[in-house]
């Protein structure tokens, strides 16, 4: 497929998406569901992270403390709703191998919940340095389609959670041998180069989504099966709440359960761990990572509306299709905020914000849909903190073109190209050269 053809193809696909959306929409709604034209973006004014809601001002690192408390209830309130509490893990290694021709140990890990491990499980993918002669540092996310799709050894159990439908991979609703693999080369839309991540010193680990939260893109799925895998730790659901716990907190809480077996586990520095994710999954890792402040470096790569962009441009990806095409992601409080955006007493960037002082790098996409310029906006917007803190902020530059590096700084930064929409071998480099500097200076 050529370049020009894969722009056709990704702008027809995210064109569809929208004409879905739009569906359930009025139609009067549905005539200007989307805008492209930066000239008819509206005034908007973004709240300042280093003022309380009551005006204050955050004078110091315990005031910041008290006003990232106040910025996180915020968004559990209005948008992501409740973050579960932690739970206790149990774990046990199922399998281990070597792999990637003998460079890499493979370990695949079953977590339960509940000591008597009954219930649900996530099994994670844990890949490390073979010859490694110490600790070593960690990336870790989470997958669409299963732990086989990164490894092509036969070991790999084949993914048995509910995923949705595709034509080829994924058949009622599991995941298939032809996965096996699947995004382990580098000529692929997604790429795992999990060799090369090894020869840098780096270990892996990662879990399907499918494993801890059911992802249906049907509607008429999403409020029926959804809240199903990990939901079930937490009793029947109050449909009178607005701001019931969501998909996308629940694999953001699926992230830091991850971090809890991390540090249970000899082989890895848990000090020195990337939490990346790309798309939705991008979003549950900039929601793990600004909650949970076990997570040194934050990585997430095109995220997309309700995730690095800020929302009140109304620029791409706005409230109204979010919340009409995943009812799951986000709590009913925000449904108040479809086309109604500037009525919002936040935006991303505080989000963003909760991240300060530590290590945030945004990977862009350059594709419309995702707003790639309200990601550097909101950056911007949320540097500020980081120098409250004594850190350094976004470098003082204009929104770089694709591939252009002069964004990222020591601890924030900001990156974009073009291609796919997916992880790229870019991506990885890109985010291992800006955590190296991290964990070098770290004793």
């Amino acid at each position: 497929m050529t370049r020009k053809s894969n722009k056709y193809f990704i702008r027809m696909r995210h064109i569809i998406k929208i004409l879905f959306a739009c569906l359930a929409l009025s139609s009067s709604a549905a005539k200007q569901i989307v805008n492209y034209d930066e000239s008819k973006i509206p005034p908007y004014k973004l709240e300042d992270p280093l003022q309380f809601a009551d005006g204050r001002k955050v004078k110091n690192k315990k005031d910041w403390a008290l006003r990232r408390q106040e910025i996180l209830n915020i968004f559990q309130r209005e948008m992501y709703g409740q973050i579960p509490p932690a739970s206790k893990i149990t774990t046990e290694v199922i399998e281990e191998g070597i792999t990637l021709a003998g460079f890499g140990t493979r370990r695949q890990v079953r977590m339960w919940f509940r000591p008597d491990k009954s219930g649900p499980k996530i099994d994670w993918l844990v890949i490390t340095p073979r010859y490694a002669k110490k600790k070593v540092p960690v990336i870790m996310c989470l997958n669409y389609s299963g732990n086989q799709t990164l490894l092509e050894d036969k070991e790999v159990l084949l993914n048995d959670s509910w995923l949705e439908n595709d034509k080829k991979y994924i058949v009622n609703h599991r995941a298939t041998e032809s996965t096996r693999g699947l995004f382990a080369g580098q000529n692929k839309r997604r790429t795992y180069p999990l060799g090369m991540l090894l020869a840098q010193g780096y270990a892996f680990v990662s879990a399907c989504y499918g494993d801890v939260s059911p992802d249906p893109e049907k509607a008429a799925e999403q409020e029926r099966r959804a809240y199903t895998g990990v939901f079930d730790l937490w009793g029947p659901r109050d449909t009178s709440r607005t701001d019931n716990t969501t998909a996308l907190g629940a694999w953001a809480w699926a992230l830091m359960r991850g971090m809890d077996m991390i540090e249970q586990d000899k082989r890895l520095d848990a000090r020195k761990v990337i939490l990346t994710g790309c798309s939705r999954l991008g979003k549950a890792a900039l929601i793990a990572g600004a909650f949970d402040e076990r997570f040194p470096v934050v990585v997430p790569v095109q995220t997309g509306g309700g995730g690095v962009p800020l929302a009140k441009r109304y620029y791409g990806e706005n409230v109204k299709t979010m919340t009409t095409m995943f009812t799951h992601w986000y709590c009913k409080a925000w449904n108040k905020y479809a086309d109604n955006e500037q009525a919002m007493p936040f935006d991303q960037h505080l989000l963003l914000s909760c991240i300060a002082p530590r290590a945030l790098l945004v990977e862009g996409f350059n594709e419309p849909w995702f707003d790639t310029k309200g990601e550097f906006l909101a950056l911007k917007a949320a540097s500020p903190v980081w120098k409250k803190l004594r850190k350094t902020g976004l470098p003082d530059v204009s929104w770089p073109d694709n591939y252009d590096t002069k964004a990222i700084g020591k601890y924030l930064g900001y990156v974009r190209r073009t291609e796919q929409h997916g992880f790229s071998v870019y991506d990885w480099m890109w985010m291992t050269d800006f955590a190296d500097k991290i964990f070098s200076e770290m004793k």
